[in-house]
């Protein structure tokens, strides 16, 4: 046997449904046998939390090895785990193919999935999580939502971190004062016809965050595509289930799967792309969709449909070419290249699309920003969460820029709070962009 994979990463579907999949005892076992895996490599041991405290579980445990670690203790690994997959993408030498057929995250996502059965997981950050019932009260309230939410009231956050286990320093995205789809129907946009990609058809799949929080995003992933000779429409059946995914539900992830791909067929066999604008929930439908629901075709349909939205402008750019009238920025870009950009094992394509914008100076930085959806927030994981992100935080600081932008928004973000700890603050027009594609659209005078 060898000592590590050449081959690519390769992953199974995740047996659920099996009830060995739920079983503690098994549960245990198989913890135990990856836990000792990782213990004897080590390599992982500057990701996020969850390898630290393996390590030290270990190292001060009687026997000095993992068979002297406390069974109850492993939740401490699990609870810490932010489902990044970077261990799996990029340090891990014993993923599948590999003999020892080891993949970390998904371990923990079984971990989880037993906690769920048990009805051990964590409930308040269960409520947080329901996108599309909080979006819409959220958007319909925006102003006293908004007022609530902002770091520095306080009358109101301390009681939230009271009552919903949010740390009252998080930095909460804002609710848009209306849904995307709506803005979407009184802000038409023109399709330029003497684009070089006239002729391609797609779809923008907007997600929770896009349809109730920053529709911009959504709204200037349109601006682009039209000016490129697409005309996309806007749809969103419901959420993508990732934040079901972190708390192990995936009896729900599964059945939102099976939705959102039924409603989308209409458009994937008429030949349309998907584009999302939010990389976690492009991962979603491109990967982790299909290992749940490995059976449903119109899931694996969809799966080779989506693109990530940096993927498909720098595709557009590849063949067909851009359309003409992109103009400098005035002023340096951050570009954060995000875990769940990173999984899709896609390339820097954020990256790559800034260098599509003339005269624009790029700092990128490739390392986790610490936030890990709705677990960053917590006031359990805020602190550890700003403490992983913090040399990106640095490194951002230092550059100095006029925007800072991330696949992942809420990762931006929390970027720009750590910059805030650094005694840097963004401003102008940078304070509210989020995305490598809201600077195409800049750049284009959209």
């Amino acid at each position: 046997m060898r000592e590590g994979s050449l081959e690519a990463p390769k992953r199974h579907p995740l047996n659920w449904r099996d009830a060995d999949f739920t079983d503690e005892t098994k549960l245990f076992a198989e913890m135990e046998r990856v836990f000792d895996l990782c213990h004897g490599c080590r390599r992982c041991f500057n990701l996020c939390d969850s390898f630290p405290r393996l390590f030290d579980l270990v190292d001060e445990s009687p026997t000095g090895e993992v068979d002297g670690v406390a069974k109850a203790d492993y939740w401490k690994v699990v609870d810490a785990c932010t489902l990044c997959d970077m261990c799996f993408m990029t340090k891990c030498p014993y993923v599948p193919p590999h003999a020892w057929d080891l993949d970390f995250p998904h371990l923990m996502v079984r971990a989880r999935a037993v906690k769920f059965k048990q009805g051990k997981f964590d409930k308040k950050q269960g409520q947080l999580s329901e996108m599309d019932r909080n979006g819409p009260l959220g958007v319909g309230f925006s102003g006293i939502a908004n007022w609530a939410s902002k770091r520095g009231n306080a009358l109101t956050r301390p009681v939230m971190e009271t009552v919903n286990g949010i740390h009252r320093d998080a930095h909460l995205p804002e609710f848009a004062r209306q849904s995307c789809r709506k803005r979407a129907k009184a802000e038409p946009v023109t399709v330029n016809p003497h684009a070089p990609a006239v002729g391609r058809k797609a779809v923008i799949y907007a997600s929770c965050f896009g349809e109730y929080n920053d529709p911009d995003i959504v709204l200037d992933t349109r601006k682009v595509l039209a000016i490129n000779g697409i005309a996309a429409e806007i749809v969103y059946p419901e959420c993508c289930g990732m934040p079901q995914l972190e708390q192990g539900d995936i009896a729900r992830v599964a059945e939102k799967a099976r939705r959102v791909a039924a409603a989308l067929k209409p458009y994937v066999d008429g030949g349309h792309d998907i584009v999302v604008p939010v990389a976690s929930c492009a991962l979603m439908l491109k990967f982790e969709w299909p290992l749940i629901e490995s059976g449903d075709e119109n899931v694996k349909n969809l799966s080779r449909a989506t693109f990530d939205v940096t993927e498909y402008v720098v595709d557009i750019a590849a063949k067909e070419g851009l359309a003409d009238g992109l103009k400098p920025l005035g002023g340096g870009v951050v570009a954060h290249i995000a875990c769940h950009a990173r999984a899709q094992n896609m390339g820097r394509k954020a990256e790559e699309l800034l260098k599509l914008i003339p005269g624009t100076e790029t700092k990128v930085i490739e390392r986790c920003s610490g936030h890990g959806g709705s677990w960053g927030i917590m006031k359990a994981w805020f602190e550890t969460g700003m403490k992983v992100g913090a040399p990106v935080a640095r490194d951002a600081a230092k550059a100095a820029p006029a925007y800072v932008v991330s696949e992942c928004p809420l990762a931006c973000d929390h970027i720009k709070q750590g910059m805030e700890r650094k005694d840097f603050t963004v401003s102008g027009p940078g304070e509210t962009l989020r995305h490598p594609v809201q600077l195409l659209a800049r750049a284009y005078g959209l």
